[in-house]
């Protein structure tokens, strides 16, 4: 399954992890073991913010992709099931309005 993740940082530790030059080397590790489809990056409510496109085959595989985020940056998490149109596709939604219309 697709899930977008939102990923919050603090300012503390992400401004110590630029200060001493280990904040681009552990989110290339991060990005590297998480694999994301896509990754984008910005700024969201004053925040530095991730939003990365993953697939998630069993929820037990969440505190791995969690984790690295929490232990690392102090980041705010946020797991979000996305669709492709293809899946909406799939959704069956003429079913879905004769049955609840």
């Amino acid at each position: 399954m697709r899930f977008l993740l939102k990923i919050s940082f603090p300012l503390e530790p992400f401004n110590a992890h630029i200060k001493d030059g280990s904040a681009d080397q552990k989110m290339q590790t991060i990005l590297g073991d998480v694999k994301p489809e896509a990754a984008y990056f910005m700024e969201m409510d004053g925040k530095r913010t991730a939003i990365l496109i993953v697939h998630i085959d069993d929820v037990s595989q969440i505190p791995a992709l969690a984790e690295p985020w929490f232990l690392w940056f102090n980041a705010d998490m946020e797991f979000h099931p996305v669709m492709l149109g293809e899946d909406l596709g799939r959704a069956n939604l003429e079913a879905l309005g004769k049955k609840w219309g």
